[in-house]
């Protein structure tokens, strides 16, 4: 059985749904559990108290060890405030789970200001606002645990989800970053991308709807989160008893040291039906280096991360 004796865990939008099943798994392997949830209707109105609390009793009162937050990571105080909680109740934080979001699903003619601002803030910005406080304490005792939460909405698009895709999407940016930064201070940063019967959800999932409870996504995030986990850097697919690793390739493309857009204009086509990987770049350069492949008189000289 993985143990979490001794860790501490912070996770974000735990008072229902994903959130809540990761908190109650954690704190039944041992974790001591801050529960952090405003309270608001899925999209982002009416702020209560009362899901935190609950989540939190359910955990004391099961014999665990919990305390609840309502601060929102909408804002830079609101995040901080989150990890203060754990450090005044614990004196200290081994894993952050950022699971809060809210969705106003919305086709992109009629997306407003209104509806963009306060997704992203949730989501992408929130991120960084939780993030921020929990890096300087991982950096300082040179461990810590990160997961985000992106979407498939993100990674392959669906309709009516353009600000929550856009906002996933950069998660999985913002991911990626931070696992190549915190990779020599031990810390390690991956992406959840659930797939589970929620509020969010609705009915989206149709009649896989009872097959997609979200403990099966919880087994994955408690793995992430061990500290005996070596995986760093990914984003996993979980729902229904599948996990997976999605993947941004690239494939073999078309090379011309003298490309002309009339030469792209004919091959774009066929490139962009090219199935065929021939690489997952594991960072930024990674990719700029399959241009440098195609010039021999470079061969030795690959190119370097930055």
């Amino acid at each position: 059985m993985l143990s979490f004796d001794g860790q501490v865990a912070v996770i974000t939008g735990a008072g229902r749904g994903l959130g809540a099943a990761y908190a109650r798994e954690l704190a039944r392997r041992g974790a001591r559990v801050v529960v952090n949830d405003n309270g608001t209707s899925v999209s982002g109105d009416d702020r209560s108290p009362v899901p935190a609390e609950q989540v939190a009793g359910e955990i004391n009162e099961a014999g665990g060890i919990a305390v609840a937050t309502t601060d929102s990571v909408a804002d830079a105080a609101g995040g901080r405030a989150v990890i203060d909680a754990a450090m005044e109740a614990f004196g200290r934080i081994d894993i952050l789970i950022h699971n809060a979001g809210i969705g106003r699903a919305k086709w992109f003619a009629e997306v407003s200001t209104a509806d963009i601002e306060p997704v992203l803030a949730v989501h992408l910005i929130g991120a960084f606002h939780v993030i921020a406080p929990a890096w300087e304490r991982f950096v300082a005792q040179e461990s810590g645990s990160i997961i985000t939460t992106t979407s498939a909405v993100g990674v392959f698009g669906q309709r009516r989800s353009s600000v929550y895709a856009a906002a996933k999407m950069g998660v999985i940016g913002l991911t990626r970053t931070l696992a190549q930064e915190g990779t020599p201070h031990n810390i390690r940063v991956n992406a959840i991308a659930p797939v589970a019967a929620s509020r969010m959800a609705g009915e989206v999932y149709q009649h896989l709807t009872p097959m997609v409870p979200p403990e099966r996504v919880a087994a994955a995030v408690v793995a992430l989160a061990h500290p005996d986990c070596a995986v760093s850097g990914e984003v996993i697919s979980a729902g229904g008893g599948r996990i997976s690793r999605l993947v941004f390739g690239a494939n073999q493309g078309y090379f011309s040291p003298e490309l002309t857009a009339e030469e792209a204009a004919v091959e774009l086509p066929r490139v962009c039906g090219d199935s065929e990987l021939i690489a997952v770049p594991g960072c930024a350069m990674d990719e700029v280096d399959l241009i440098r492949r195609e010039y021999p008189e470079l061969a030795d000289q690959p190119m370097r991360a930055r």
